[in-house]
């Protein structure tokens, strides 16, 4: 059973910085795609960032040039680093393994889901 465990959320201020990481148990994970989704309070989930076997990445419009999405296959992990963090950040981030990949949308139709952290961002 693959199961996504996510790790490092909490409550930072406007301005500050959160690492999120993601451990998935599988000898599949080095294969396939993750991602990272977050749902904002009264807002639909959206893409956060995304990587795929190779390394590629693909992330949010909002997020681009603060946040870095990475992972270390030999230990079945994957990391979300977030900067100069907005209060439009908040919402809960979910981890997602064995995603499909397209080159022009990065990660789709992820199997597994954990299920999420909570990140809070204040003025």
């Amino acid at each position: 059973q693959v199961q996504p465990v996510e790790s490092g959320g909490g409550l930072v201020q406007a301005g500050g910085s959160l690492r999120l990481s993601c451990a998935v148990s599988g000898s599949t994970f080095r294969f396939n795609a993750m991602a990272w989704f977050r749902q904002g309070p009264g807002k639909q989930r959206e893409l956060v960032a995304g990587i795929n076997s190779q390394g590629r990445t693909k992330y949010g419009d909002s997020v681009k040039d603060r946040f870095t999405i990475s992972r270390d296959n030999a230990r079945n992990t994957m990391s979300l680093q977030m900067n100069s963090l907005k209060p439009e950040d908040t919402g809960v981030y979910s981890c997602a393994a064995n995603c499909g990949w397209s080159t022009v949308d990065g990660p789709s139709a992820c199997d597994y889901w954990g299920q999420g952290t909570q990140v809070t961002v204040s003025l």
